[in-house]
């Protein structure tokens, strides 16, 4: 073999190699999905995001819960049979509300058994799915964090603060609009996570209504991370059963530099003729 005969061949298997690495990582990833589905008889459903990097520029690209994020898991939900249980991991900064209510109303409507696992933390959005599960199972060092909206860059419950510390005529048009808007997502909001929590967790409506309260009005920053103890404190159904499989899994979701899909299921439908696991049992 020739000096331009070995150049080729490194030179293909160099152009090759990152699309090989990438499958390999997909297979490793699918691997440990199936063996998490296979020990726990559930459909798992994967939705991390992560702030990558940009290789030659190297500025940093922020990911969140979008609408193709809720196209994928709304699908991956009907793909699956009604008795099968759902296993959402989940690792997120938050997203747009609308897909992430999307997303919720699916997990409320599923009649089987779902758990939300938190290894590291699910904030704004990722709270709000989790508040739609049966049971969230989070790391000892996990944090959720409130659900209350934002208006473009600014704080909803802001917004209306200004207008109470104002005379209204101090006020311009944009920031009436502004908190008309805010005050419309608040109550939005509010009257979802009601919904949510008294579809899921059994509560009664006025226990449900004070937690809404609480997570959606700005009472914290929010950023405010909500950890384990003040989570079962709130009344939330939380455990720290963390399977070893979804530390792996998350292992395998470093911050590479290539685009890569955010939500992740195995495509086919799953049906399971056995006993129904009853929802909420």
């Amino acid at each position: 073999m020739s000096i331009t005969d070995l150049f080729w061949l490194f030179f293909i298997i160099t152009s090759l190699w990152p699309a090989m690495q990438k499958r390999m990582l997909e297979a490793a990833r699918l691997r440990i999905m199936r063996d998490l589905e296979k020990k726990r008889g559930s459909r798992v459903i994967v939705l991390i995001h992560r702030q990558e990097t940009m290789a030659l520029l190297g500025f940093p690209v922020f990911r969140y819960i979008d609408i193709e994020d809720s196209e994928q898991v709304l699908r991956a939900i009907k793909l699956t049979d009604k008795d099968i249980p759902i296993d959402l991991i989940l690792h997120t900064p938050g997203g747009l509300v609308l897909a992430a209510e999307q997303i919720a109303h699916a997990l409320c409507r599923h009649p089987a058994r779902v758990t939300v696992f938190v290894p590291h933390y699910a904030m704004s959005g990722g709270t709000l799915l989790a508040l739609a599960a049966d049971e969230i199972v989070m790391d000892e060092n996990a944090v959720l964090g409130p659900v209350d909206p934002q208006i473009g860059d600014k704080p909803a419950a802001s917004i209306l603060s200004v207008i109470e510390q104002k005379s209204v005529n101090e006020i311009d048009d944009d920031t009436l609009i502004l908190a008309d808007m805010a005050r419309k997502a608040i109550n939005q909001v509010r009257h979802t996570v009601t919904e949510i929590l008294s579809h899921t967790t059994h509560m009664d409506e006025g226990k449900a209504q004070q937690l809404a309260e609480l997570l959606a009005t700005g009472t914290w920053t929010h950023d405010y991370p909500i950890t384990v103890e003040e989570a079962r404190d709130l009344g939330l159904p939380v455990s720290t059963e963390m399977p070893e499989e979804v530390y792996r899994l998350m292992a395998l979701y470093r911050q590479p530099a290539q685009k890569r899909p955010s939500v992740s299921y195995i495509p086919i439908p799953y049906q399971r003729p056995e006993k129904p696991s009853p929802r909420g049992g």
